[in-house]
């Protein structure tokens, strides 16, 4: 395992110079280096564990800081001696109370993770505070964690940006991605999606999948940065060979819908199945539809429902519409109404207005629950509100022949008038045909007036 480079210079530090001897100004200086340091160098460069926290452990009994420090970090990781996370908290705690920050920074941790010691938040913030106070980045960060969090302190974005933005300054990449987070998203800070864009790139560019996925989005919305979908699926596809499912799906995307790169449906159904198997809900949906359409594979309705139903039970709710349409008709499934019905409802109760519209046909049909035009219309105007031309078209039709509704033609025209200018062919015709039908009226009026 390596040691790390803090415990290198530290040696350098305590060891290299202290027995420093210097002549007079007519001579030449001399340097003597101690033995043990010499010991120590030799037990760093052969990786041997045992031997340096051998050489450490007399240090840190006679209240060397550093020294103490090292002990914590053997005990935690089981470097050279069994890993005992009670042993890592005493000499942490120990190098901590002398002023070390990275030492208070990692007791910080061991209560922030209940490692070693009870979990306590508070405490953890004490010493995240203590170390950041001194400019430890990692401290700042985690500082900034608890108080956007509310983590150990009561939730302040605002205290959460400072501290971000101290370590973000210091390079931190994942400080650098939670400010632009926070930019983003308007939290702590006046939204500014250019200054989200800023820190996005500068912690996109140190390699941080998180980042590169969400520098990717600022490229394919447009959003601080002019629209490009060659950029995007730039940062994209950086993420996504690192492994983060969010960003295999976003590129998986862009791959099904030829933005940025040529169309290509296997390599959307390769990217999807990637970030699907990592329980993506998005990514299982996606690729269910890939597999009930035939898009990039061979069309498998088993398959489709098999991917629906694991999205479905995570929430997706075009998920849940589409898994109670395979229920409906018996594709991949043997067909049954009830359980089309629950998801759809599923569906609906999130708002999606193709579920609610399809809940109100079963109703219409009474297909898996008894006919009831009340409750068909109920569904039906939800989805209506929401600009579905399906439904808006047969909410005026129930509304003409008085079914769930009073009879109101006024209200009727109103509708199918909404689905027409939407170009929704059922309506258009109701219309001409009631207009028609006034028509033919207006002339029998005029004969017998």
């Amino acid at each position: 395992m390596n040691k790390p480079l803090t415990f290198l210079l530290s040696l350098t530090f305590l060891f290299l110079f202290s027995g420093s001897v210097y002549g007079d100004d007519s001579k030449d200086e001399s340097t003597i280096i101690d033995p043990k340091a010499m010991e120590m160098i030799k037990a760093f460069t052969e990786n041997d564990s045992k031997k340096l926290y051998d050489l450490n452990l007399p240090l840190a009994q006679e209240g060397d800081q550093f020294a103490q420090w090292n002990l914590g970090n053997y005990y935690l990781r089981g470097d050279g001696v069994e890993q005992d996370y009670k042993e890592a908290f005493k000499w942490y705690s120990l190098s901590a109370k002398q002023g070390h920050q990275r030492a208070q920074f990692d007791l910080g941790v061991m209560y922030d993770n209940g490692e070693g010691v009870p979990q306590d938040y508070k405490e953890a913030i004490k010493w995240y505070r203590l170390a950041a106070e001194q400019g430890n980045a990692k401290a700042q960060f985690n500082l900034g964690q608890g108080y956007r969090k509310g983590k150990g302190v009561p939730q302040d974005y605002k205290e959460a940006v400072k501290w971000y933005r101290l370590s973000a300054e210091q390079g931190d990449a994942d400080a650098q991605f939670i400010l632009g987070l926070m930019y983003d998203n308007g939290d702590g800070v006046p939204e500014d999606y250019k200054e989200a864009v800023k820190w996005y790139r500068l912690s996109a560019e140190q390699g941080l999948a998180e980042a590169q996925n969400n520098l990717g989005l600022m490229y394919d919305n447009g959003d601080g940065v002019p629209e490009d979908y060659k950029e995007a699926v730039k940062w994209y596809r950086l993420s996504a060979e690192q492994g983060l499912a969010e960003a295999q799906y976003n590129l998986g995307w862009m791959y099904a819908h030829g933005q940025g790169v040529s169309q290509d449906y296997k390599e959307a159904v390769r990217l999807y199945q990637l970030a699907a198997e990592q329980g993506h809900a998005k990514a299982q949906y996606n690729l269910g539809l890939m597999y009930d359409k035939g898009q990039g594979v061979e069309q498998d309705y088993k398959e489709a429902v098999r991917l629906y139903q694991l999205a479905a039970e995570q929430g997706n709710a075009k998920a849940q519409n589409n898994l109670g349409l395979m229920y409906s008709k018996g594709k991949g499934v043997s067909q049954d109404y009830k359980e089309a019905i629950k998801w759809y409802r599923l569906a609906a109760e999130q708002g999606l207005a193709d579920a609610q519209f399809n809940l109100g046909l079963m109703y219409d049909q009474g297909q898996g629950v008894p006919q009831d035009y009340k409750e068909a219309v109920k569904w039906w105007r939800l989805a209506a509100e929401q600009g579905f031309p399906q439904a808006q078209s047969n909410l005026g039709t129930m509304y003409y022949e008085g079914q769930g509704v009073p009879q109101d033609p006024t209200e009727a025209v109103k509708w199918w008038r909404l689905a027409a200018e939407q170009g929704y062919a059922d309506a258009q015709t109701n219309l001409d045909t009631l207009s028609k039908k006034k028509g033919i009226w207006d002339k029998v009026k005029e004969f017998f007036n």
